[in-house]
């Protein structure tokens, strides 16, 4: 089995080197030509675009996405759409946001929940879910949404916010936040792989949402690090993004990968995954 990966970032980075021994080749793009282990490197960027993706694709049996959108379209479809629906591909995985979702006020939500973006950019992130699932219905493809959560892994994680110093622990009543280890996404990818559904859209969060100030403190605790003072959320320095991000209150359930994948998540909360990174 071939694998194609548009945009070999953190996640899918990670899922292309765990699940590497299932696949007799793996070809990513990335911005720049920096040489990866395992993976043949094309650039795909804004000024350049190499020539062999189109061939690449002809060969592809899967097709990992994590491009984000682009001004409101999504550059792999943009560029590639009569490639990527004439390819042998049997599974096509796009990596979305439980952003589509907005604020919930706080409820709990699933996947039956209707998407209620409140910015352009998960606007854009919808309109890039439905045209993904558009070609897959249009060329008989099996293309999967997977709405992560909050992402953290080796490399990014509370622990290393505290080191550097870049830690707040910020509180705001009722504030919750979904979150998901890196590995356990992987693991979400590889059971889809086996088990392809088209039009499938995956919530892919671990089992309890939680105050980003517990989180801090539980790994400050472990590590034995310095905690941050309780910052209250209206005096904050946040940056204009980060502030956006407690605009939205939602519990998000993952119910779905657990009865239809058959996910055994290796880190149910923040604590087993903190434990396992300290």
């Amino acid at each position: 089995m071939n694998l194609f990966v548009f945009g070999l970032g953190y996640t899918a980075g990670h899922f292309a080197a765990r699940e590497r021994v299932r696949f007799a080749s793996v070809v990513a793009t990335r911005q720049s030509p920096a040489a990866i282990d395992g993976v043949a490197v094309r650039v795909f960027s804004p000024d350049e675009t190499d020539p062999r993706i189109a061939d690449d694709l002809g060969r592809a049996d899967a097709i990992l996405v994590s491009i984000p959108p682009d001004s409101g379209h999504d550059p792999a479809l943009a560029a590639f759409a009569d490639a990527i629906a004439t390819s042998p591909a049997r599974w096509i995985g796009y990596l979305s946001t439980i952003g589509v979702y907005g604020d919930q006020g706080g409820a709990w939500i699933d996947e039956a929940t209707p998407p209620s973006p409140t910015h352009q950019r998960t606007r854009d992130r919808v309109a890039a879910e439905d045209a993904w699932l558009a070609l897959g219905a249009r060329a008989g493809k099996a293309v999967q949404v997977f709405r992560l959560s909050g992402i953290y892994g080796p490399g990014r994680n509370a622990f290393e916010k505290l080191r550097q110093g870049k830690a707040q622990r910020i509180v705001k009543p009722g504030q919750v936040f979904n979150r998901i280890h890196v590995d356990d996404i992987a693991t979400v990818l590889a059971a889809s792989l086996d088990n392809p559904r088209p039009g499938a859209v995956y919530n892919v969060t671990d089992d309890e949402p939680a105050p980003p100030q517990d989180v801090t403190a539980f790994a400050a605790d472990l590590a034995g690090l310095a905690l941050p003072p309780a910052v209250d959320f209206d005096t904050a320095a946040l940056s204009p993004m980060a502030r956006s991000f407690y605009g939205e209150n939602k519990r998000v359930r993952n119910r779905l990968i657990r009865e239809e994948l058959g996910v055994a998540l290796a880190y149910p909360t923040y604590r087993e995954g903190l434990r396992g990174l300290v």
